[in-house]
């Protein structure tokens, strides 16, 4: 192979961080299933995505969600970064930073005290100046979310906290 031949994700651009659209909901749907179905983070049904469809940031290539990233106001100081999920062929290129910054800085301007994250990657979060924390401390997410959720009482996702203030 030549030194000069470009991978396929040096050939594809980076692109512009927006809100989603209506017409973003089936690709954030997909992407983020497609990383449930690696045991990467939860599934979000089609219905949900949707429901919550203003939450969510996206990076889009060729007419495809290629990121995403969804800012859950969960009280009135205190929101979630959730669903952040990349496409594999455009890792490695800072998007799933820009969109967690993204979601951090609309927490900032809504004057929320802090943000956390339930993740399986938190290498990742610490990267961008997050700490971990026990979910037990943020009981407002455990009684209004995780009680509904397979997996408590036994998560086996590491939160992640961001203080703002």
């Amino acid at each position: 192979m030549s030194m000069n031949k470009k991978t396929v994700a040096e050939e594809i651009p980076t692109g512009e961080i927006i809100p989603a659209q209506m017409i973003d909901g089936a690709g954030i749907a997909q992407l983020v299933n497609y990383w449930a179905a690696q045991g990467q983070m939860l599934p979000r049904t089609l219905g949900e995505t949707y429901e919550h469809l203003r939450d969510f940031y996206v990076v889009r290539y060729d007419n495809e969600i290629v990121g995403c990233a969804a800012l859950h106001l969960v009280w009135s100081d205190l929101a979630e970064v959730k669903s952040v999920a990349v496409d594999e062929k455009m890792q490695g290129r800072g998007l799933g930073a820009s969109l967690v910054n993204s979601c951090v800085d609309e927490a900032r301007r809504l004057g929320l005290a802090r943000v956390f994250a339930l993740t399986y990657q938190p290498d990742f979060f610490e990267r961008l100046g997050w700490v971990k924390a026990d979910v037990m401390n943020l009981p407002r997410k455990v009684w209004n979310e995780c009680y509904r959720c397979p997996k408590f009482p036994s998560c086996d996702e590491i939160a992640m906290v961001l203080e703002l203030s």
